[in-house]
């Protein structure tokens, strides 16, 4: 296991809205996410992430994701999938791709709210760096993806 010590603090980004009487709904979505589904917007900029990736050394865009419900460790495209909980409706998914940090989303509904959490801890100053130079593509690309989400 990777020792975190290494990596400095974590850099949150959350989006949440009422879901009220669309729970069940809400999270089928949630739970279909990636391979075949697509990301809900945005796909075709997470293939030239993936490409980039590829370039870098890294495993690139696998598109794919099991045709069951989730269960910790499987792979969904070039995230891997470390905690679900269907009766909770939690999702939560650590990014595999050549990154200076590490990188997770967290899909929760939670008292009819729906929540999107973005995590990362950057390794080093160019942790940092890069966090803020894609901070306004990732921030219009997520709230894009969540809004797909919810309606």
């Amino acid at each position: 296991m990777e020792n975190l010590n290494s990596y400095e603090y974590t850099l949150i980004e959350i989006w949440e809205a009422d879901v009220s009487g669309r729970e069940d709904s809400v999270w089928k979505k949630i739970e279909a996410i990636g391979g075949e589904q697509g990301w809900y917007y945005g796909t075709i900029l997470w293939k030239t992430r993936g490409a980039v990736d590829k370039l870098l050394g890294g495993i690139g865009y696998r598109k794919g994701r099991p045709f069951r419900e989730l269960r910790n460790g499987d792979q969904v495209d070039f995230w891997r999938v470390v905690g679900v909980d269907k009766s909770r409706k939690y999702l939560k998914l650590q990014a595999e791709m050549k990154l200076p940090g590490k990188v997770w989303i967290t899909y929760e509904i939670k008292a009819n709210r729906f929540f999107q959490k973005i995590e990362f801890i950057p390794k080093g100053a160019f942790g940092r760096v890069y966090w803020y130079l894609v901070k306004p593509l990732h921030y219009f690309i997520f709230t894009q993806m969540f809004r797909a989400i919810v309606k």
